[in-house]
């Protein structure tokens, strides 16, 4: 990627035009003062080294962006304002949602500025913001009479909210728009809201609202209908890597590409947060660069190393090995919810890797990638999700235990545990009575049912439903034909309620009698009528009677009672039963009704062994899985 990638040109950037910071202006422009996506300026050499007599400028508003061309991941937001401003369609209020760092603050005054552009020559709203223009320096410092910040977070009150609108009424005192900032817009109070509505109705032309929200939700929708959404992206880990990487390089600090991916993942999206730990980065340099496990010192995380020697550890069942490795990484400052992150980010790539086969691109080192694959050829996709689903589980408790190293090393010892237990795979043979896989590499197996499908005589078929003997007929025949004719007449509604409601008697062409179950709706017969009519072009009479044959719904509640005291008289049920202790049959699916597909599912009262048991007993026979 080449510096253009990431911004514009530095020659295009103003010397003077320095970003005022996030919650204050700076007390004086700096010739430092670059794009945060775009080609600094040349940086003096007084600075760099550290001496001079400027206070010291964090990167965040160092590098903030000054030109809408410098913002990374915004492409949309930034095309849509462009063709708004170049056909005059430009809103009235403009509402900015994203997560933190991501720029809602930086694009809320660039929007400032566009609207208030203005030069020797040019003299309308335009987002092409080089040349710097008359009104920009003043937006810039956040000292322009016409330009109202207001943070919602600290002011969220009704009288706040009136105070600054009581000015909305008046023209603009130097600029062609008085422009209102509220950044934090949740934060405000109802009545601040109400308030504010009323002016979001009819706003006088002069004025422009911007909104700024990491909470969308918070808003009410009164508000978001009548402004312009634009949602700011997270920025992708390998583009803000690169990012970094050019800054650091600006700064005059090289530091180990394993060690900006780190602090790109850690920013998760967010280009000010990145900047803020590039800075605590750079003063790790002491003359030979920062290399990656430095970077891991820094922010607490495992050593990639030692992660894969602990998921090797649990892939083997060796609980001893797996809690030294822990241990050892704990005594060196790892965090134990990192660490447990750390293997669920490892057992996924394995997974993504497993099912990618060649198209695989794993980021790493070649050692780390030859590992991974191993892994991934020694194991089975379904005992990989299971491990993340341990892993998952024991990362929530970490966070919330009042010792998270109990916690994570609990959850290691039941990852090892899970696997002394046969694979999902093979379990679920021995539950249907197949043989168990022999192939050497598990990983590398096919599993796939026979052509038959697997076998369920212990299992009961689906008992035929009793018909209601009638004459022929151009409608259905039986009670349950007459309710699937209605179904495809997308007759929902009332199927549900003839089915849940209704006894049926006797059904002969055009006349149909049931017996009505308390509850049942007291238009039902008539409804059913006026539908069987329109269905039918006939006639019908829908009569109320007594003696009539079970339900559907307490047919198939009968149904299922039957199949689960079939099903635990199966041995293979049996067995699965003896395995999971404590465990219960929640429901039995016949092998022929879904094509060669037979699902057992228990339930255990602990959650760790529920999710176990879902994912060994719960398989599906016609999917195979392609190995390499």
């Amino acid at each position: 990627m080449d510096e253009t990638d990431l911004g514009g040109e530095g020659d295009h950037l103003p010397k003077s035009g320095g970003f005022p910071g996030y919650d204050q202006a700076d007390a004086e422009p700096d010739d430092l003062t670059l794009s945060m996506f775009g080609e600094p300026a040349q940086v003096p050499a007084k600075v760099v080294s550290g001496q001079g007599s400027q206070p010291y400028l964090v990167l965040a508003r160092k590098y903030r962006p000054q030109r809408f061309e410098d913002l990374i991941g915004q492409e949309a937001m930034v095309r849509t304002l462009t063709n708004a401003f170049a056909s005059n369609r430009i809103a009235h209020a403009f509402m900015l949602t994203g997560v933190r760092g991501v720029g809602k603050t930086t694009t809320a005054r660039l929007i400032a500025r566009a609207l208030n552009y203005q030069t020797a020559t040019i003299d309308r709203p335009s987002i092409q913001l080089d040349p710097l223009g008359s009104q920009c320096e003043a937006i810039t410092r956040g000292n322009h009479p016409d330009v109202f910040e207001l943070d919602a977070a600290s002011r969220t009150g009704v009288g706040d909210m009136r105070e600054l609108l009581d000015g909305v009424r008046y023209g603009p005192i130097a600029a062609r728009y008085k422009v209102y900032i509220i950044d934090e817009v949740h934060m405000l109070s109802k009545s601040a809201f109400n308030a504010l509505l009323k002016t979001l109705e009819e706003p006088p032309p002069h004025v422009k609202f911007i909104f700024a929200t990491t909470e969308i939700r918070s808003v009410p929708v009164t508000i978001l209908s009548r402004c312009q959404r634009f949602d700011l992206r997270r920025i992708e880990p390998v583009v803000l890597a690169d990012y970094l990487k050019k800054i650091a390089g600006r700064e005059g600090t090289k530091i180990a590409r394993d060690g900006l991916e780190l602090i790109a993942r850690a920013a998760e999206g967010s280009a000010r947060d990145g900047l803020s730990l590039l800075d605590q980065a750079i003063v790790q340099d002491q003359g030979n660069g920062v290399t990656g496990a430095e970077i891991r010192d820094m922010l607490g995380l495992a050593d990639r190393t030692r992660t894969m020697d602990l998921l090797g550890a649990i892939l083997k069942g060796d609980a001893k090995t797996a809690l030294q490795a822990f241990r050892e990484q704990y005594d060196l400052g790892a965090d134990p919810c990192l660490v447990l992150r750390d293997l669920m980010d490892l057992t996924h790539e394995i997974s993504r890797g497993d099912v990618l086969g060649p198209d695989w691109h794993p980021a790493g080192a070649s050692d780390h990638i030859q590992q991974m694959k191993a892994f991934a050829h020694s194991t089975t996709p379904a005992a990989l999700g299971r491990l993340w689903q341990l892993i998952l589980r024991g990362f929530e408790e970490s966070a919330r235990a009042p010792d998270p190293v109990q916690a994570a090393e609990m959850c290691l010892l039941r990852a090892c545990a899970a696997q002394q237990l046969p694979p999902p795979e093979d379990l679920a043979r021995l539950l249907i009575g197949q043989p168990m896989a022999t192939s050497g590499s598990v990983g590398a197996s096919t599993f796939q049912a026979s052509a038959g499908g697997p076998t369920a005589a212990s299992v009961p078929e689906a008992v035929p439903t009793q018909a209601i003997a009638a004459p022929s007929t151009q409608a259905a025949t039986t009670f349950e034909g007459l309710l699937e004719a209605l179904e495809d007449a997308r007759e929902i509604v009332l199927v549900t309620e003839l089915e849940r409601f209704v006894r049926p008697v006797s059904l002969v062409p055009g006349h149909l009698v049931i017996e009505l179950l308390p509850n049942a709706p007291a238009d039902l017969q008539k409804r059913a009528v006026e539908a069987l009519t329109a269905l039918t072009d006939e006639d019908w009479l829908v009569e109320s009677g007594s003696g009539g044959q079970e339900s559907i719904a307490e047919r198939n509640k009968r149904l299922e009672v039957e199949r689960v005291d079939a099903a635990k008289q199966a041995p293979e049920v049996v067995a699965a039963m003896k395995a999971f202790p404590g465990a219960r049959i929640l429901e039995v699916r016949a092998a022929a009704v879904l094509a060669g597909t037979l699902e057992a599912v228990v339930e255990d009262g602990d959650e760790d062994a529920d999710a176990l048991a879902s994912n060994v007993l719960s398989v599906d026979f016609n999917r195979r899985r392609v190995g390499d």
